[in-house]
């Protein structure tokens, strides 16, 4: 079982994905970010390292995937090699931050390597707000993200939306962060638990049926099922507080 964690800078994806792991007792795969040599430079000059940073994460994502099937484990991963491909590398090149023929030649790679992978069974996007992403950013503390700007991380929710509206690849499960605080309450986490559960077991969670015995109860996991656009219609994850 492959589950991969995609959201924006800040929504929470490494916390969730050692938590994740630590109840399932299965692998976690982190994103390569304190053996990037890359990282700092790129957050100084943008425009200078973009290439760069962009190639490193591509190919750390990659040889992760080729792991991943190699082993054959149970694994929870930390991003994705979509999110690369389709939202930092093209922001960078709309930004100005990359080259047309460095982008050209990114994505070109990209799309060799994406012939040869295996998509994960379930991808859960943690959708937050920008002022959510900026004030658990600067809860965490990290030295190299103190240059990211609004405006930077405005780009990347756009993109991040677009995406997720049409992944193909498989399941996704969208979880509202902004509703849901998993890192500090256990039952926010429990709900995304069953949500997962209920998917990789192909049952869905409902609630209690109506009082008078009629209807069926409602569905509240908030999973996308067989490559269908997520738009602001679908329903929230069930991990919503109350």
């Amino acid at each position: 079982m492959h589950i991969a964690i995609a959201g924006n800078i800040g929504s929470g994806k490494t916390t969730l994905t050692q938590l994740l792991a630590k109840h399932y007792k299965w692998d976690q795969l982190q994103e390569a970010v304190d053996n990037n040599p890359y990282l700092f430079d790129f957050y100084k000059d943008m425009q200078r390292w973009s290439f760069n940073l962009q190639i490193f994460f591509l190919n750390s994502r990659f040889e992760q995937l080729l792991e991943i099937r190699r082993s054959g484990r149970n694994v929870v991963q930390d991003r994705t090699i979509y999110e690369d491909a389709y939202i930092f590398a093209p922001n960078l090149h709309a930004m100005g931050l990359m080259t047309t023929r460095d982008f050209e030649n990114y994505f070109r790679l990209f799309q060799n390597m994406d012939s040869a992978i295996t998509p994960p069974d379930l991808m859960i996007y943690l959708r937050a707000s920008v002022p959510n992403l900026v004030r658990q950013i600067a809860e965490r503390g990290r030295e190299y993200e103190t240059s990211i700007s609004i405006d930077y991380l405005k780009r990347l929710h756009e993109r991040y939306e677009a995406w997720i509206s049409t992944y193909d690849k498989g399941k996704i499960l969208i979880i509202d962060v902004d509703d849901n605080a998993f890192h500090t309450k256990p039952e926010d986490l429990g709900k995304i638990i069953t949500s997962i559960d209920a998917e990789i077991h192909g049952l869905f969670p409902a609630e209690a049926p109506p009082t008078n015995g009629h209807g069926k109860a409602a569905v509240k996991a908030a999973v996308i099922a067989g490559g269908k656009a997520a738009t602001g219609k679908e329903k929230k994850v069930a991990a919503k507080k109350k």
